[in-house]
């Protein structure tokens, strides 16, 4: 009796969840625009300044994050597809593979010392999709950075997002994280190498990273971000010491607190209390940060409290509802509910019909149909196995697969 009343509360609380964001828009709240923000395209330049494309895109990333009607997302989850520059038809494409409103992207040239700025807008609706070129930006290298820090309001009131005088100061603000252009060169450097996903990679971004540090020790931004390439490369002590650092340049930035949220998370000691408090701050900072929502639910979840986990996951979904990690949450309290492998299952899909290169999603997918269908977990484990063994970051995972392929293979032979 006890396990159907817990099913039956752990069901409604879902229930009400599904229908949180359109609520929230009847409401009258702030309509969410999801926007993927690609780079710039930067092939007129010389080599040695293309890293300008990847540049903008990271100021833009910035300066949009301060607004709770823009929901970014991961630009990773096209990475795959690296085209040599992000023309109209590559960002309509996708911005439709990633279900998003909106993409931002454009291109930079140069006029004699002069760079041009481009900037477009993608907007995707049922039938079409309407590329809308913004007014064109000549400015001198010197000036670069403060006006590429008025670029993202530009594209917030482009997308129709009405602005505060106070909220177009704090994008502003944010958007301008140093004022040395040989700092912001070698982080924006350092990003696109990180970028890459390699051991060789990171350990340039390192390097970068910690030349922009050299330039402007103020730079948070760079501080954080050489902390999560530490993360990456398995330093997690360089790691929490750089999210610290940066907390402590920037006390109203929100993202190192979350990362620290994170690390403490998935401590070998279970440090869940720190993990919330972390979690938390980066929420009382931005409270619409979806990420910190679903790491504190992770966090509540992991100290068993199911019903405090499904309310932070509420409002990851009402702050970006194409959000892959609420679903991936998700799947893994019901996956831990007893009876509750369809919901998983439904959950897991969800992320791989949005990314279906999405590892985690597939790993997992296959694990639930271990408990209901062991044929269909063999196609899913196979799937996994072609997707994920090239990758060096699944190897390990790679290997449980395979043992899990043949258990089942030889099960359905006896």
């Amino acid at each position: 009796m006890h396990e159907l009343v817990r099913r039956s509360r752990c069901a409604a609380a879902l229930a009400a969840w599904l229908v949180l964001p359109w609520a929230l828009a009847a409401d009258g709240a702030v309509k969410l625009r999801t926007v993927l923000i690609l780079p710039f395209d930067a092939t007129s330049l010389e080599p040695d300044a293309r890293w300008w494309g990847n540049g903008i895109a990271e100021v833009m990333e910035l300066g949009l994050a301060q607004h709770p009607g823009i929901a970014q997302i991961d630009s990773g989850r096209v990475r795959s597809q690296k085209p040599e520059a992000w023309t109209d038809a590559a960002a309509i494409q996708a911005a439709r593979a990633t279900r998003v409103d909106a993409a931002i992207f454009g291109r930079v040239t140069k006029n004699g010392t002069d760079f041009v700025l481009e900037p477009k807008l993608v907007e995707v609706k049922a039938a079409a999709a309407d590329v809308t070129a913004l007014e064109p930006i000549s400015v001198a290298p010197a000036d670069i950075l403060g006006r590429l820090a008025t670029l993202p309001a530009i594209y917030a009131r482009t997308l129709k997002i009405t602005l505060t005088d106070a909220e177009a100061r704090r994008i502003e603000r944010a958007a301008s994280p140093t004022k040395s252009l040989r700092a912001f060169e070698y982080f924006a450097r350092g990003q696109v190498a990180a970028d890459r996903g390699t051991q060789e990679g990171n350990e340039q971004a390192v390097d970068l990273l910690s030349r922009a540090i050299e330039v402007d020790a103020n730079f948070a931004v760079a501080q954080y971000a050489l902390g999560t390439v530490h993360q990456a490369l398995g330093n997690r002590w360089k790691a929490q010491a750089q999210f610290r650092v940066a907390t402590q340049l920037d006390s109203g930035y929100p993202e190192p607190f979350k990362a620290l949220g994170d690390l403490y998370l998935t401590q070998p000691r279970r440090l869940f209390d720190q993990a919330i408090e972390h979690y938390g701050k980066a929420i009382e900072l931005r409270p619409y940060y979806a990420d910190a929502h679903v790491g504190l639910g992770d966090a509540r979840a992991a100290k068993g409290d199911v019903d405090g986990a499904i309310a932070a996951y509420q409002k990851a979904l009402a702050f970006n509802t194409l959000n892959p990690r609420v679903h991936m949450s998700l799947g893994k309290i019901y996956y831990g509910e007893k009876g509750l492998y369809k919901e998983a299952v439904e959950e897991y899909k969800k992320v791989v019909e949005r990314d279906p290169k999405h590892t985690g999603a597939m790993y997992n997918l296959a694990l639930v149909y271990e408990k209901l269908d062991p044929r269909e977990a063999i196609v899913q484990w196979e799937r996994y196995i072609v997707i994920a063994g090239p990758l060096p970051s699944e190897k390990d995972w790679v290997d449980v697969a395979r043992l899990h392929l043949r258990k089942l293979k030889s099960q359905i032979k006896e």
